[in-house]
């Protein structure tokens, strides 16, 4: 359900950070959302910091910029403390300040959305979603939330 883009300067994010960013990212918006771990997916995204500019001039430092595009639907109390959370956490993984983590959030209609083939629930509505799920794809969500649990 959400997709999260974390779009970086750095060169040197090695696969075990990304899987801590990543790790981070998921955990927070379970945890803020209540949405299962199966929904979140991470994707990574390097621009070298000649192709960033703030103010009509080339960044300076190294940045992390999280887009996570999620179901609307939820308050505005969870996405602010979403957005909180994310800039905290990302920055402890990737072991960056917290000045140098931007989080941006856009909202999405779930009507409008597709994952494993099917239209998206409302918010509060995944278990009975995932419930009417063909038992293949119900499988394979669970085998995912498995995976990540360990």
């Amino acid at each position: 359900m959400p997709t999260y883009i974390v779009r970086c300067t750095l060169s040197d994010l090695n696969p075990t950070t990304k899987q801590r960013i990543a790790q981070a990212i998921t955990t927070a918006h379970a945890d803020i959302t209540g949405a299962n771990t199966y929904f979140a997916q991470v994707v990574f995204d390097h621009a070298p910091g000649e192709d960033w500019f703030i103010g009509g001039v080339p960044l300076q430092g190294d940045t992390l910029f999280v887009h996570g595009h999620v179901r609307s639907g939820r308050t505005d109390d969870q996405k602010r403390t979403l957005v909180e959370r994310l800039v905290r956490d990302v920055a402890a993984a990737s072991g960056r300040p917290t000045q140098s983590i931007w989080v941006y959030l856009s909202e999405i209609r779930p009507s409008l959305m597709a994952e494993f083939g099917h239209v998206l629930p409302e918010p509060g509505e995944e278990a009975a979603w995932f419930d009417a799920l063909p038992e293949d794809d119900r499988r394979m969500l669970a085998a995912i939330a498995e995976r990540a649990r360990s």
